[in-house]
């Protein structure tokens, strides 16, 4: 009965959402203040019917009702509660239910909190929302049913995939998608803008929050699969540049440039239909991850469906909003005219610099992801597009994004001069330098370009930190605006992230080794004995558990014990990796195949600064909060007044 009651809230979310995505445009070109209104009761509406569907479809994984197909498909009776409830999103059909269910709770949040917008953009912005949840709802209803039921009902299920039966993946996906579906709030800014034929410094101000909390969520998401990744793939990197990866890195980037070219538009009044452009962009690059995954094109460890037919309608979606969001912008940007006159040197030149390398780093990720598909499609040649294509084009690209970033903050507004921003930043400089040449000479010295990105990361950290100090020069830390404080943080961060990807990347150490009990190799100052070889016994799982006796000089150091789980449902093996860190490195182990007879395949790697990475990504989101606190694009603009211009007529 519950799954019923799921069900139907459903098919009332839709019909809320038609009426939310027609009457409120009506009331907006009509200037009917009841008409309007009506969008901000239908998103509340809307957000809590799918709540209830949500909360059903919950109810049944963590009753193990097995009547309901998707249960059976994805959960078992044994599996751990954690599990169970992760198992809800852990399939295409619960992961596009927390699709809408993010997406209605996001225009739920702009009826509630956007009391300061003008109320027909207010109408329009939550219209365009639920025109977006219209398509996925209806293409849960009638093509994905998560409460379909089965008949006569299994006594057990056939449980999750081993791979998602982990911390890490239970808090990925919902983080992923609060970065995914935030930009839909910036698409649907930038419809209503074109509609309106209005972007000004108040828009932008009301833009920039969305931004900001979605690329903050994104960078979480992106930053938690990547260490699931390299935690239980067990193959001791990363990032390998999988097409799904990127699916994921392609809206960041362009929601990065977004965050910044929208930063033009409200302090110089400049850039206004490139800043529409990129809010259209970064969701459809969002969608087209959504396609990637869902569509059966791709094979990853990522993926979710395999089903074309599902496929088909995810890239008519894409093709509806994409190409609708384009025609508009095709038709209504000449309006937009900037106002701000800068000239090439000065902070807007350095945003337009900093935009102009981040979406050409989204083109080439787009390019080496899509690239082999369509070769595929038009003459079934199949070639992989991997690693090296992109070190090779990507790499190089941020250099100049890198040696930019500390720069272009200390630009004046209209006009500057470089030389005296550079000046004031020439201890950064050194420092850097000097960083580089002691891992050419000390570390590698056939590793010259590692040696490079490593000094780039370092001028990333001194050179923001540096920054921040000749801010502070004219005032204290108290009276520096939080958002300024947010873009030192997330900067230096990004440095973080850099030291760590470098020196995980060039300077790591590994060895593959078969090993019997009592068998003892040398690696990297470190002596590693294995132990003994033993079974245990999992809730889901049986497993075989090495225990490795690591010493340095004779002295013990650590004893790591990684495993190969077998799940007694599924029939599959992953591995279960055994890190031992400080920080300054990881100490990683793996354990291969293997008998008495033969010994085991140890795997050992030694991996330096790379849980910087990680550190490095979650200190990026703290400074997109720390930004998002600032009571400046907390309020908002102020309420505009309740005359109205035309629609179409441009305000500049």
């Amino acid at each position: 009965m519950v799954a019923e009651l799921g069900h139907f809230a459903l098919i009332l979310a839709l019909a809320v959402a038609l009426i939310q995505g027609t009457v409120p445009l009506i009331g907006a070109s009509r200037g009917d203040d009841r008409l309007m209104a009506l969008g901000r009761t239908a998103a509340l509406t809307q957000a809590l019917l799918i709540i209830v569907a949500f909360g059903a479809l919950t109810q049944a994984y963590v009753t193990s009702d097995f009547s309901v197909a998707n249960v059976v498909a994805n959960s078992h009776s044994a599996k751990p509660l954690l599990y169970k409830i992760s198992g809800v999103w852990g399939n295409h059909e619960g992961s596009m239910l927390l699709w809408a269910l993010i997406l209605a709770l996001f225009g739920a949040a702009v009826a509630v909190f956007g009391a300061g917008l003008p109320d027909t953009l207010r109408s329009r912005v939550l219209a365009i929302q639920s025109l977006i949840g219209v398509g996925f709802l209806a293409f849960l209803l009638f093509t994905s049913n998560p409460f379909e039921r089965v008949f006569p009902a299994p006594a057990d299920g056939n449980g999750l995939n081993p791979l998602l039966q982990d911390p890490g993946l239970a808090f990925h996906p919902p983080l992923l998608y609060l970065g995914y579906v935030g930009f839909s709030v910036t698409y649907a800014f930038a419809i209503a803008a074109l509609l309106e034929g209005r972007v000004d410094a108040a828009w932008a101000r009301w833009v920039r929050p969305w931004t900001l909390a979605a690329w903050c969520f994104l960078t979480l998401g992106i930053a938690l699969g990547s260490w699931w990744a390299y935690y239980i793939l067990g193959w001791g990197g990363f990032w390998f540049w999988d097409p799904v990866e990127n699916a994921s890195l392609m809206p960041w980037l362009a929601g990065t440039a977004l965050l910044h070219s929208a930063i033009v538009v409200e302090k110089r009044d400049a850039l206004k239909s490139w800043t529409v452009l990129l809010a259209i962009l970064a969701f459809s690059l969002s969608l087209l991850g959504t396609f990637l995954v869902r569509s059966g094109v791709l094979t990853s460890v990522h993926a979710f469906a395999q089903d074309p037919a599902r496929g088909l309608y995810i890239l008519g979606f894409l093709l509806a909003v994409t190409g609708g969001g384009l025609a508009l912008y095709a038709w209504r940007a000449p309006q937009l005219q900037g106002g701000g006159l800068f000239q090439p040197v000065s902070r807007e030149g350095a945003l337009i610099l900093n935009n102009l390398l981040l979406c050409t780093l989204a083109a080439t990720v787009l390019l080496g992801t899509l690239y082999p598909l369509f070769l595929d499609l038009l003459t079934g040649d199949k070639v992989s597009v991997g690693p090296p294509f992109f070190n090779a084009t990507f790499v190089p690209i941020c250099a100049p994004l890198f040696a930019a970033l500390c720069v272009g903050p200390l630009l004046g507004w209209k006009r500057a001069e470089l030389w005296p921003a550079l000046m004031r930043l020439r201890v950064a400089f050194v420092i850097s330098l000097a960083a580089a040449l002691v891992a050419m000479t000390m570390i590698d010295s056939r590793s010259t370009l590692a040696a490079l990105a490593f000094g780039f990361g370092v001028w990333l950290i001194v050179g923001s930190l540096w920054s921040l100090a000749d801010r502070l020069k004219q005032g204290t830390l108290r009276t520096t605006p939080r958002a300024t404080l947010g873009m030192v943080i997330a900067h230096a961060s990004l440095g973080i992230v850099v030291l760590g990807s470098v020196a995980t990347s060039a300077w790591h150490t590994e060895v593959m080794q078969t090993m019997k009990p009592g068998d003892r190799i040398s690696f990297a100052g470190y002596a590693v004995q294995l132990d003994k070889i033993e079974q245990v016994q999992g809730p889901n799982f049986v497993a075989e558990r090495a225990t490795l006796n690591v010493t340095v000089g004779g002295k013990p150091y650590t004893v790591l014990q990684p495993e190969r789980r077998l799940f007694t449902v599924q029939r599959r093996q992953v591995a279960e990796t055994a890190i031992q860190t400080n920080f300054l490195r990881d100490f990683y182990a793996t354990l291969g195949e293997g008998d008495p007879s033969q010994g085991w395949v140890i795997r050992l790697y030694l991996n330096p600064l790379a849980p910087w990475i990680w550190l490095g990504a979650a200190f990026m989101a703290f400074g997109g909060f720390v930004s998002l606190s600032d009571r400046r694009l907390r309020i908002g603009a102020p309420r505009s007044s309740k005359t109205r211009r035309p629609v179409t007529q441009p305000a500049e």
